[in-house]
């Protein structure tokens, strides 16, 4: 079985034991979240496609951990100036496990 979710303005394909890494989240690392935006749900021999969500539909997953994700550099110049700036960024970011998907 699996499903589309949506989360954080972003779509993922998600089965059950999967581990995604999605846009922070409020939750501790243990508590269990649940997603209603559900777009597609389905199995091997029937799909389900929502206009635009399927109803009735649900993914459950556990918080593994919250964490910040790779650093990003932004580096700004202007050619003969001596002018140089050196910035990094760090998105903090959610770990989640799907626990189970009720289509």
């Amino acid at each position: 079985m699996f499903a589309v979710i949506q989360t954080g303005g972003k779509q993922y394909k998600v089965a059950e034991n999967d581990v995604i890494i999605i846009e922070k989240m409020d939750a501790e690392a243990g508590k269990s979240v649940v997603f209603k935006d559900i777009l597609i749900s389905g199995s091997d021999k029937k799909v389900t496609v929502g206009s635009p969500l399927v109803k009735g539909a649900e993914v459950k997953g556990e918080v593994l951990e919250q964490r910040k994700g790779e650093k990003v550099l932004i580096f700004k110049k202007k050619r003969r100036q001596t002018y140089r700036r050196k910035r990094g960024h760090r998105q903090p970011e959610t770990v989640v496990r799907i626990t189970s998907i009720k289509a």
